[in-house]
């Protein structure tokens, strides 16, 4: 093994292909719906509690950091619906190639913007 080879250690200057950012957004959309199934059971419960808990819920929905919020959750649940559906054609064999792969990479961004906008007109 050759000691001697060049080690880049400044994250900022590695460009990613399409395919990477791809599996390293999924990945952490993952972990953004994980975090964010906990407030929505949340408030979930405080809505069934009562009529009064459901109103506040209701209330605090019309403001802007919720509407922020609802909007970030819906991006990552976008986001990673369709990046998995890419992982699951894959899996069925359907572009596994290296060109393949970089077109449904890039497919996959350019619909998660779409869908991901359009959420957020609906939002607002």
């Amino acid at each position: 093994m050759n000691k001697n080879r060049p080690v880049n250690l400044d994250i900022s200057t590695i460009k990613l292909p399409a395919a990477g950012l791809v599996s390293i957004l999924h990945r952490i959309s993952g972990v953004v719906l994980f975090a964010v199934v906990a407030l929505l059971l949340c408030m979930l419960d405080a809505s069934l509690e009562s009529e009064q808990g459901f109103q506040k819920i209701a209330d605090t929905f019309n403001s802007v950091p919720a509407k922020l919020i609802l909007w970030a959750s819906l991006a990552a649940l976008i986001y990673h619906l369709i990046a998995g559906v890419r992982h699951l054609l894959m899996d069925m064999g359907i572009g596994e190639s290296l060109e393949g792969g970089r077109r449904s990479a890039v497919a996959v961004l350019v619909l998660s913007v779409i869908l991901i906008l359009l959420a957020g007109v609906l939002i607002w």
